[in-house]
């Protein structure tokens, strides 16, 4: 959720159900000191401070982009964002989210890459499996190179030890550099503290700090090449390196966004991802009734239209859509979009409602059973990187992919809750498509010729699956945004290049969560550590807040 902050006395009436019917200027009344702009996950700190806290979420259902919809009768999707791991724990375990009606089902295996391929003497082709049982990840990718299995243990070791450093950098507010090189030298000592997350870090690293800096900045390729020599491994390990940004395996930076990907956890397994039951919105909801049990007001359909700014230069409120105005003088929100920041995205999400279970050719399943490999991440057309690569060329040159990367997850095989008895939920997160199609809009043909270039695909790995399909969601970049608010379609909130990350995110001036309008505060993925790190921005913002309210 993103989200904006306000602390000072508001004066407002809203109904927590409906929409505020009020004439356009009417000042709204009752008493708040914190107004939290799209999120939820700040709320009970700052409630818990003392500050009367409400949220105002621009759409009818909670959660941002981590929402769960009955887009076809009896099926619910996670309609945008799919899979849970980067919420901190921290933060899981202080909101009592548990508590609150957050369930998970973890995955094991958690990744499948079926082979387009002959089989030789009447077997299957071949596939990729990978889980938690490091003999059997070995015996898999022994498929395809003894060599790579030998180095994979090694592989997995080096990343999580790069990740479990990174780690300490999720949970603080970057350096503060103009309060450790300006001011008196009390003001320094105070902000040299910021420096310690970032010693810790390199501590952790020892010897591996040139490793670190060659993975953020340099090709994954470049990486994945040093360790393996498959073209199934490598292709679907690239995958995490370019899922859900515009780059190539072979671009700078993108070893960076593999580290970000693996760098999760959930039910303290690290790198883990798993779905939640009743989709991605069971999450937003979990925040929502831990924040009500604290007492902050959630109030839907409250559409942020600009924020009031006095000839102080402070915050002084917001004005809704409706032409509601708001009065209150400290904010929290996501930065919305700005010229300097790369918002490029290049993905269309496909939501599938089907009425049997896709049965793929390389691990066939009988009568509808599901096998192991269904609660997996199914990663198509990743034969080798060259597959990606080409797809990554056609969308820069303004065309949508004609063999797309595609992401298959099927959360119903493990979530009941979600389709009816024998019917499933699919969703495809597939790239690489561009906002514009050479200069102009996407058109519902284009949405539907893209869908079908997608299923022609599916069905040589799963015959049939076409015929299974009852309804079908299509959410091109413009469709992300314009629903999800999500600037460009960017699932991130603003690129994961090296340019828009720690001290630069969302811009260089704005790392510390202060906006330069006095009580107007910035979280949300587009903040510090960014990248669909649930909870850490808000968390960093709403620790900000309190530290300024503390300095008055």
């Amino acid at each position: 959720m993103a989200a904006a902050l306000w602390t000072h006395r508001v004066r407002r009436t809203l109904s927590v159900a409906g929409t505020v019917t009020r004439s356009s200027h009417t000042a709204l009344r009752s008493q708040y000191d914190a107004l939290v702009i799209g999120g939820g996950e700040i709320c009970r700190l700052l409630e818990t401070r003392g500050l009367k806290t409400a949220v105002l979420e621009r759409r009818h259902v909670l959660g941002g982009a981590a929402v769960s919809e009955e887009i076809f009768p009896g099926f619910r999707f996670s309609r945008c964002s799919y899979l849970l791991s980067l919420l901190r724990p921290h933060i899981c375990a202080d909101l009592e989210l548990k508590k609150h009606g957050l369930k998970v089902y973890m995955r094991d295996p958690h990744a499948f890459t079926p082979m387009l391929e002959e089989g030789v003497r009447g077997a299957p082709p071949r596939s990729l499996t990978l889980g938690s049982d490091l003999t059997k990840n070995q015996k898999e990718i022994s498929k395809f190179s003894q060599k790579d299995a030998k180095a994979f243990p090694n592989y997995l070791a080096h990343l999580e030890k790069l990740a479990g450093a990174i780690h300490l950098l999720l949970d603080a507010p970057p350096v503060d550099i103009p309060g450790v090189t300006t001011g008196s030298l009390r003001k320094r000592l105070a902000a040299a503290k910021t420096l310690m997350p970032i010693v810790r870090c390199g501590l952790k690293l020892g010897k591996n700090i040139p490793d670190l800096y060659e993975i953020i900045t340099a090709p994954i390729m470049k990486i994945l090449n040093q360790w393996f020599e498959s073209e199934p491994l490598k292709a679907t390990l690239a995958t995490d390196a370019v899922i859900g940004a515009m780059t190539s395996p072979n671009n700078p930076g993108s070893g960076y966004v593999l580290l970000h990907h693996v760098m999760g956890e959930l039910e303290k397994e690290i790198g883990a991802w798993g779905y939640v039951e009743g989709g991605m919105g069971a999450v937003s909801q979990a925040i929502a009734s831990a924040a009500q049990s604290y007492g902050v007001d959630i109030f839907t359909e409250k559409d942020v239209g600009q924020v009031l700014v006095g000839s102080d230069c402070a915050a002084k409120g917001v004005v809704l859509k409706d032409g509601t105005e708001i009065h209150i003088s400290h904010v929290t929100m996501a930065p919305n979009s700005v010229d300097q920041i790369d918002y490029t995205s290049p993905v269309t999400k496909i939501n599938v409602a089907v009425d049997k279970l896709p049965n793929f050719v390389a691990s066939p399943t009988p009568d509808d059973k599901p096998g192991p490999h269904h609660q997996c991440s199914i990663h198509l057309n990743c034969e080798s990187v060259e597959v990606l690569e080409t797809a990554y060329k056609e969308a820069i040159n303004g065309r949508p992919s004609v063999r797309p990367m595609m992401e298959m997850t099927i959360p119903s095989v493990l979530d009941p809750t979600l389709a009816p008895p024998g019917c499933h939920v699919v969703s495809l997160f597939t790239q690489f498509t561009p906002y514009y199609i050479e200069g102009r809009e996407w058109t519902d043909q284009d949405r539907e010729a893209y869908a079908d270039t997608a299923f022609d695909l599916i069905e040589k790995y799963a015959p049939g699956f076409k015929k299974s399909v009852v309804g079908r969601d299509i959410l091109v970049p413009a469709d992300l945004e314009r629903i999800f608010g999500l600037t460009g379609g960017n699932i991130f909130h603003g690129s994961m290049s090296l340019d828009q990350l720690y001290l630069a995110r969302p811009l260089p001036f704005l790392s510390d969560y202060r906006s330069p309008i006095k009580g107007l505060y910035l979280c949300g993925s587009g903040c510090h550590p960014g990248g669909g790190v649930m909870g850490s921005p808000g968390w960093n913002a709403a620790l900000t807040v309190m530290a300024d309210l503390k300095r008055r």
